[in-house]
């Protein structure tokens, strides 16, 4: 195996503190030499965020970080690259294992650790099957459960969850009796892209010449969780998976009573009507996400993104298609691939894509809602002049 140069850095993420903790011990255990790192932000209130370093024997090493701005996701920025360099610099650890705490995302904190130059080979979200639906519902403030990173965190528990688990590129899952298919079946579909590894799987024994197994550790290989840890990240690369107008979204699918329905048009919304039906649609499925255009604001391109029963919709930039050629080549090659490859005559890059994916997802429904919030045939050919004259329904909720 092949490991990058200098200090390996995972980073370990999510809401399922059991899940996440147990992925961290499984890799303590597993890698000689690795180290974790975790920022235990729930002390913030009181004006501090404990750090503590430890090995498979035990706590190294615990001390406080000051916050910084009154925001402990600032006081963890500000401390966790220093004790990264120090154990860099060390050169006895291995593998650094970053564990993050509850409500802390790991894009951020994979974009810190690479901005520090230290190289992350892996990023992990820990996952309860049985908790997803559970999670994904709830509406709740992060701060109502003591989860908040910072006074003026206004995260919900659904959307901070969502984001953790389509982040990662590796999905460990843990052993739940309370799961069933129709969990994982979920999962599966929330993430499809996801390497799903098993926590408590075990890397198979080598067998000596007697058929009896081995039991030195430097002759077993490493389970599929360790190997995801050495694996490799681009952090660039996932930030564009994260984009709006390029995210790789899931595909239709149905299965064990779940369905991800992956709905697109290139005609654009009347803004009135799909205000109109913003409740219906955004609790039409546990998790929704996409892009879409509307008539009287055809230069946007609007970011959907719903869990939990709560939608934000807020503005992604420009579609390509409304800028001079000039500017294209200040566009990510990623954003510019993907407009070419759906690219259409009249409208350019301008579409609706919009995916749902839910357990008892009524598509039927769902689709004939979503179809009568497009501009009718005499709407439409009325043209862009007209539309500009339609009323501004996102106004208000945009901010604008």
């Amino acid at each position: 195996m092949a490991v990058s140069p200098g200090l390996p850095v995972v980073i370990v993420g999510g809401l399922h503190a059991d899940a996440r903790r147990a992925a961290v011990d499984r890799l303590l255990a597993e890698v000689p030499g690795s180290v974790v790192l975790h920022h235990d932000l729930a002390t913030a209130a009181a004006g501090t965020v404990v750090r503590t370093v430890r090995d498979a024997g035990g706590i190294l090493d615990a001390g406080e970080a000051p916050l910084v701005n009154d925001c402990a996701c600032c006081a963890l920025r500000e401390d966790l690259v220093p004790e990264l360099e120090r154990l860099q610099g060390a050169g006895a650890t291995r593998l650094a294992v970053v564990e993050l705490w509850d409500s802390v995302e790991p894009k951020a904190m994979a974009e810190v650790v690479t901005a520090g130059g230290l190289t992350v080979t892996g990023v992990i979200t820990a996952v309860d099957p049985a908790l997803v639906l559970p999670y994904l519902g709830n509406g709740d403030d992060l701060a109502e459960g003591g989860l908040a990173a910072a006074a003026t965190d206004q995260r919900t528990v659904a959307d901070t969850f969502a984001r953790q688990l389509e982040y990662a590129p590796v999905l460990a899952v843990a052993e739940s009796p309370e799961a069933d298919d129709e969990d994982r079946e979920l999962l599966a579909q929330l993430h499809p892209t996801a390497l799903r590894v098993p926590i408590g799987q075990e890397a198979p024994a080598v067998p000596d010449g007697d058929g009896l197994t081995v039991p030195t550790p430097r002759l077993r290989p490493l389970s599929p969780l360790a190997r995801a840890a050495f694996a490799g990240f681009d952090v660039e690369a996932a930030a564009a998976a994260q984009h709006p107008a390029c995210a790789l979204l899931p595909a239709e699918a149905d299965a064990h009573g779940v369905s991800t329905l992956v709905w697109s048009s290139r005609r654009p919304f009347h803004p009135e009507r799909l205000y109109a039906a913003l409740e219906d649609l955004t609790c039409a499925a546990a998790r929704s996400r996409g892009r879409f255009w509307l008539a009287d604001k055809p230069d946007t391109l609007f970011h959907w993104d719903a869990a939990g029963g709560a939608l934000c919709v807020e503005s992604a930039g420009p579609w390509l298609a409304s800028l001079p050629d000039a500017a294209w080549e200040m566009v990510p090659p990623v954003r510019r691939a993907a407009a070419a490859l759906d690219w259409h005559p009249e409208h350019g890059d301008r579409c609706q894509h919009l995916v749902f994916t839910s357990p008892g997802l009524d598509r039927d429904g769902l689709e004939r809602l979503l179809e009568s919030c497009l501009l009718t045939d005499a709407e439409y050919a009325a043209g862009r002049d007209a539309w500009q004259r339609l009323p501004h329904a996102f106004d208000t909720l945009l901010e604008v």
